[in-house]
């Protein structure tokens, strides 16, 4: 509403100067004169005030619209929990909220805008038809060859940017994942292989911000130069007409203020288009990133004692009451396996003997724990973060806190831990996790690499007092560690992901040469 006022106020305008010419100042007029530049005056104070809460609603649109959709992606990025860095990378949901959502809001103001001047063009042609037919059919004409010119512009823009779009989330992804880790890289030494590729991707992204930018930029001086050359094609005609006297001398200056006037709405369609281009982009990726399924919380009940695990997919069970390893060289193979009895995607794993999918997530998830180990660390004292979600008790912390062998972390339960274990190293953070871990105590506790971290004493520490802590409950460890394995009771050796042997750490040494070639190749021949 404000958009079509101000530019009909603007449309107008040379209308009343014209009129002040031809009414007063023409003919010496006085009093018609004052009239009509009174009435000039109030519609420039109106325009100005148009203009002005114009601006505002189009600022709080644009606002309103990138804040709504940012609320949307996170909403959901909630709901996702711990499957979203399963689906998406961490750069893509950075760019998203902080690029994305920005080019939508923008993109947004075209429905307001757009319509504007699409009206104020209206107006200025039947204008135009009042004082002369042949120039409102020169406009009527301009403005769509105009369109027609930047649209295969447009489209360009458009598969450039979508290309440079996924490249540019790919970046990002690496960028986040290369500061998450710059604590290790430091320690091995990495940190300039890291640099160089990340540069040499990001060279790559700046060549492609340049094919984006040519026809970019060619739109944009077509956007400012085109309605120019447009402007100088009917002032042109509108001159010889004056002059053979078809129209009056304040019909020519009306004419002249028309197409000026004339020369933001076009400027503002053309731009409204760049602007499309870019916001279907980023749209597109918002809606991808809001497609990804959520797990559905319904479902049955679980059974009400411990059941067994099953991943037919690879063959892997896991039994209640038991510590069972998972050894392989493939540490991705094991992952998925963890994540299918996990219930982190789609799974055909089965928990006694049905479908692990039936069954409601809510109940899943409080007695089937996937301990990761890039899992966050939330800010507080000790004792909280290692309690997690339930409350704390100071005895089973501790108690847990001892089974990680975690007790170097603090002495006092109320020391307080930066937000992602800033302040702790490497080790410290892994073995936070599994304290926490523990003292969730899951009816089925599963396990990536959780000593990988650690010296060799820690590690055969923490192997003790796990089977030890998580005796009667089930327990699954994705692990090529000796002293794991020596500790489990049972132990499955994978091969491509599936199950090529069962049996206990000693005898897969003795009867399966690719284990113990696994075992021996990783930690060596002593251990």
């Amino acid at each position: 509403m404000f958009g079509s006022l101000w530019f009909l106020s603007l449309a107008f305008t040379p209308y009343l100067i014209s009129q002040a010419i031809d009414r007063g100042l023409h003919p010496h007029r006085v009093e018609a004169l004052l009239f009509w530049s009174a009435a000039v005056l109030v519609t420039g104070i109106a325009s100005a005030g148009l203009g002005i809460m114009r601006h505002r609603s189009m600022t709080k649109l644009r606002l309103a619209a990138a804040l709504r959709t940012a609320d949307l992606v996170m909403t959901h990025a909630t709901r996702l929990g711990a499957a979203l860095p399963r689906r998406v990378t961490s750069g893509e949901v950075v760019t998203i909220g902080i690029s994305d959502v920005w080019t939508i809001g923008r993109a947004m103001n075209v429905g307001g805008i757009g319509v504007a001047a699409v009206l104020a063009c209206s107006i200025v042609a039947i204008l135009l038809d009042r004082t002369s037919p042949k120039l409102a059919v020169v406009v009527l004409i301009g403005v769509p060859v105009l369109a027609l010119i930047v649209a295969p512009l447009l489209r360009r823009t458009q598969r450039a940017g979508s290309r440079y779009r996924s490249r540019q989330g790919a970046l990002n992804g690496r960028l986040v994942d290369t500061l998450g880790g710059l604590r290790i890289l430091n320690g091995l030494g990495g940190k300039q292989t890291h640099l160089q590729r990340y540069e040499r991707q990001s060279a790559a992204l700046r060549d492609q911000g340049y094919r984006v930018g040519g026809p970019s930029s060619w739109i944009g001086a077509l956007g400012d130069g085109l309605p120019v050359v447009f402007l100088a094609v009917v002032i042109w005609l509108a001159a010889r007409l004056a002059a053979s006297g078809e129209i009056t001398v304040g019909q020519l200056i009306a004419v002249y203020g028309y197409t000026a006037m004339l020369v933001i709405p076009v400027n503002v369609l053309i731009f409204c288009g760049f602007d499309v281009t870019h916001g279907l982009v980023a749209a597109r990726r918002v809606t991808d990133f809001l497609r990804l399924p959520e797990d559905d919380p319904s479902g049955a009940p679980a059974a009400e004692v411990p059941a067994a695990l099953i991943d037919p997919d690879s063959g892997v069970v896991a039994e209640p009451g038991r510590l069972t390893a998972l050894a392989g060289s493939s540490p991705q193979d094991a992952a998925a396996i963890v994540d299918r009895l996990g219930r982190y995607g789609p799974t055909r794993a089965t928990w006694g003997g049905r479908p692990l999918e039936e069954f409601a997530q809510p109940a899943v998830r409080d007695r089937i724990l996937v301990a990761d180990q890039d899992a966050d660390l939330f800010a507080g004292a000790l004792r909280d973060v290692v309690a997690g979600k339930h409350d704390p008790d100071d005895d089973r912390v501790r108690s847990a806190i001892a089974t990680a062998v975690a007790h170097d972390v603090a002495t006092e339960l109320d020391r307080e831990v930066e937000w992602g274990g800033r302040n702790l190293s490497g080790g410290q953070r892994q073995r936070v996790r599994l304290a926490r871990a523990v003292y969730a105590d899951p009816e089925m506790l599963l396990t990536v690499e959780p000593t990988s971290a650690v010296d060799a004493h820690t590690e055969a520490a923490i192997a003790e007092r796990l089977s030890a802590a998580r005796a009667g409950r089930g327990t699954v460890v994705a692990t090529t560690s000796p002293v794991l394995l020596d500790r489990a009771d049972v132990v499955h050796y994978l091969v491509d992901g599936r199950v090529a042997a069962t049996g206990t750490h000693r005898e897969l040494l003795a009867a399966e040469p690719g284990y113990r070639s696994l075992v021996t190749r990783v930690f060596g021949e002593d251990s």
